[in-house]
């Protein structure tokens, strides 16, 4: 049965998106669990493909400068060989790390829409990439680590295969492509700001895929409205701005390992809930 989204949900689940997408903490990983306990029922992968336009809206603008300056030397560098510097490369890795998440997305978008969403997969992913996040610090502590000047395409391939594994809700975009980054040598802020650039054009295009069933979801799942979806999608770009900020920020002076306690938590929680027949899959 498909029921209908209310404002209070709606506004909820937008403030959700906002506040968990770029940390690493999984924001589809959170937005299911919070439906799930608060709702009775699931908020539906669409929902959450289109309020993450919002939060990729927000990188659009937090990077505007970067962005603007890579596309420019990317076609530059396509015309004139001796314009084929930093930007022009770093062009190219987004596009080489974009590969593997759009052909995968595509393949497995079905399952993505529903195995992949059951909350005792997504309790276990925040428990077991806590420890990948742990080890990938432990391997990068032993390193100086590498800037963005330094990346290499096998870097970019790494982090872009990493970033299939968001796919899953529980396993965290930002933090399994910046883990990737760090298990081959990178700075951890070089690794999260590249992070940010190649979920653009895999977030853009899934939003924009997910924008139909988002109204009306097949199955069982939730109806928005697109005022709601609207306000959902606004709120979750000015709190996600607001945690770009705040992630570079932190993560310049701390690791991984402090997201990975709240993560073990919230994975034992919903575990709990679970066998108690508290809430359901």
């Amino acid at each position: 049965m498909i029921d209908s989204m209310n404002w209070l949900q709606a506004i909820v689940l937008g403030a959700v998106q906002g506040l968990t997408e770029f940390l690493p903490i999984s924001s589809s990983g959170h937005l299911r669990i919070v439906s799930q306990i608060w709702f009775g029922q699931d908020a539906g992968a669409s929902f959450t493909a289109v309020t993450q336009l919002g939060t990729e809206l927000a990188v659009l603008i937090f990077f505007a400068k970067d962005i603007w300056r890579i596309v420019l030397a990317w076609f530059g560098g396509l015309r004139n060989p001796d314009r084929r510097n930093l930007d022009y490369r770093i062009g190219w890795y987004v596009i080489l790390a974009t590969i593997p998440i759009g052909l995968l997305g595509y393949l497995l978008k079905d399952e993505i829409r529903t195995a992949g969403r059951n909350l005792w997969l997504v309790a276990i992913m925040l428990i077991a990439f806590s420890f990948v996040f742990i080890a990938a610090e432990m391997t990068a502590a032993q390193r100086p680590g590498k800037s963005l000047e330094e990346m290499r395409p096998r870097d970019a391939l790494a982090m872009g295969v990493a970033q299939c594994l968001a796919l899953i809700p529980g396993v965290s975009r930002s933090g399994g492509t910046a883990s990737a980054g760090l298990f081959f040598g990178m700075k951890r802020e070089a690794a999260f700001r590249f992070s940010f650039l190649i979920a653009i054009p895999a977030v853009l295009a899934s939003g924009l895929f997910s924008l139909p069933d988002a109204f009306h979801p097949d199955g069982e799942g939730v109806s928005a409205s697109g005022a709601q979806i609207l306000v959902a999608t606004f709120i979750a770009f000015v709190l996600g701005y607001a945690s770009i900020a705040w992630l570079l920020k932190f993560v310049s002076h701390h690791s991984l390992g402090w997201f990975a306690g709240y993560r073990i938590a919230l994975g034992l929680l919903v575990l709990i809930l679970l066998t108690a027949g508290v809430i359901t899959t």
